[in-house]
């Protein structure tokens, strides 16, 4: 089964594309979609949109998995979060997969053991679990978890 793993944002949006054969992963790809801050919301929804759409299409994944989102003490950054997330959603949906959702506390625990780990957590985690030469980038850890 190939998984597409995606940690929505605003300003990077990273991704991680596994194989899971049993409970044997093998790591296929990563990466991370920069959206120019200098772009209006619209315009950053459709980089989002355009560019998942295309790692989706060219890793051909069985499923998907995103994080949830939280609510924090800013709620504008909240709303903006979600925006990214449904231009996220939409990409996914548009190349027909389904896509199972999880708090950050639920994937820290189950790669780390613990979910209050850090973003350093993730990604040595990350690069051992998948035996990676090095360590991904944050977001693109954070997809791949």
């Amino acid at each position: 089964m190939i998984i597409l793993g995606v940690d929505p944002g605003l300003r990077r949006t990273g991704f991680g594309v596994i194989e899971a054969q049993g409970a044997r992963l093998r790591y296929v790809a990563s990466g991370t979609i920069v959206v120019p801050p200098t772009l209006p919301l619209h315009g950053r929804l459709k980089v989002i949109l355009d560019n998942l759409r295309e790692v989706a299409r060219d890793a051909r994944p069985d499923q998907a998995a995103m994080e949830k989102v939280f609510l924090n003490a800013n709620p504008a950054s909240t709303l903006l979060l979600g925006q990214a997330r449904g231009a996220a959603l939409c990409a996914l949906a548009d190349c027909g997969l389904d896509v199972e959702e999880y708090t950050a506390l639920q994937i820290k625990k189950a790669v780390v053991g613990t979910g209050r780990a850090s973003k350093e957590q993730i990604q040595t985690m990350v690069r051992h679990l998948l035996s990676l030469d090095g360590e991904p980038a944050p977001d693109a850890a954070d997809a791949l978890a």
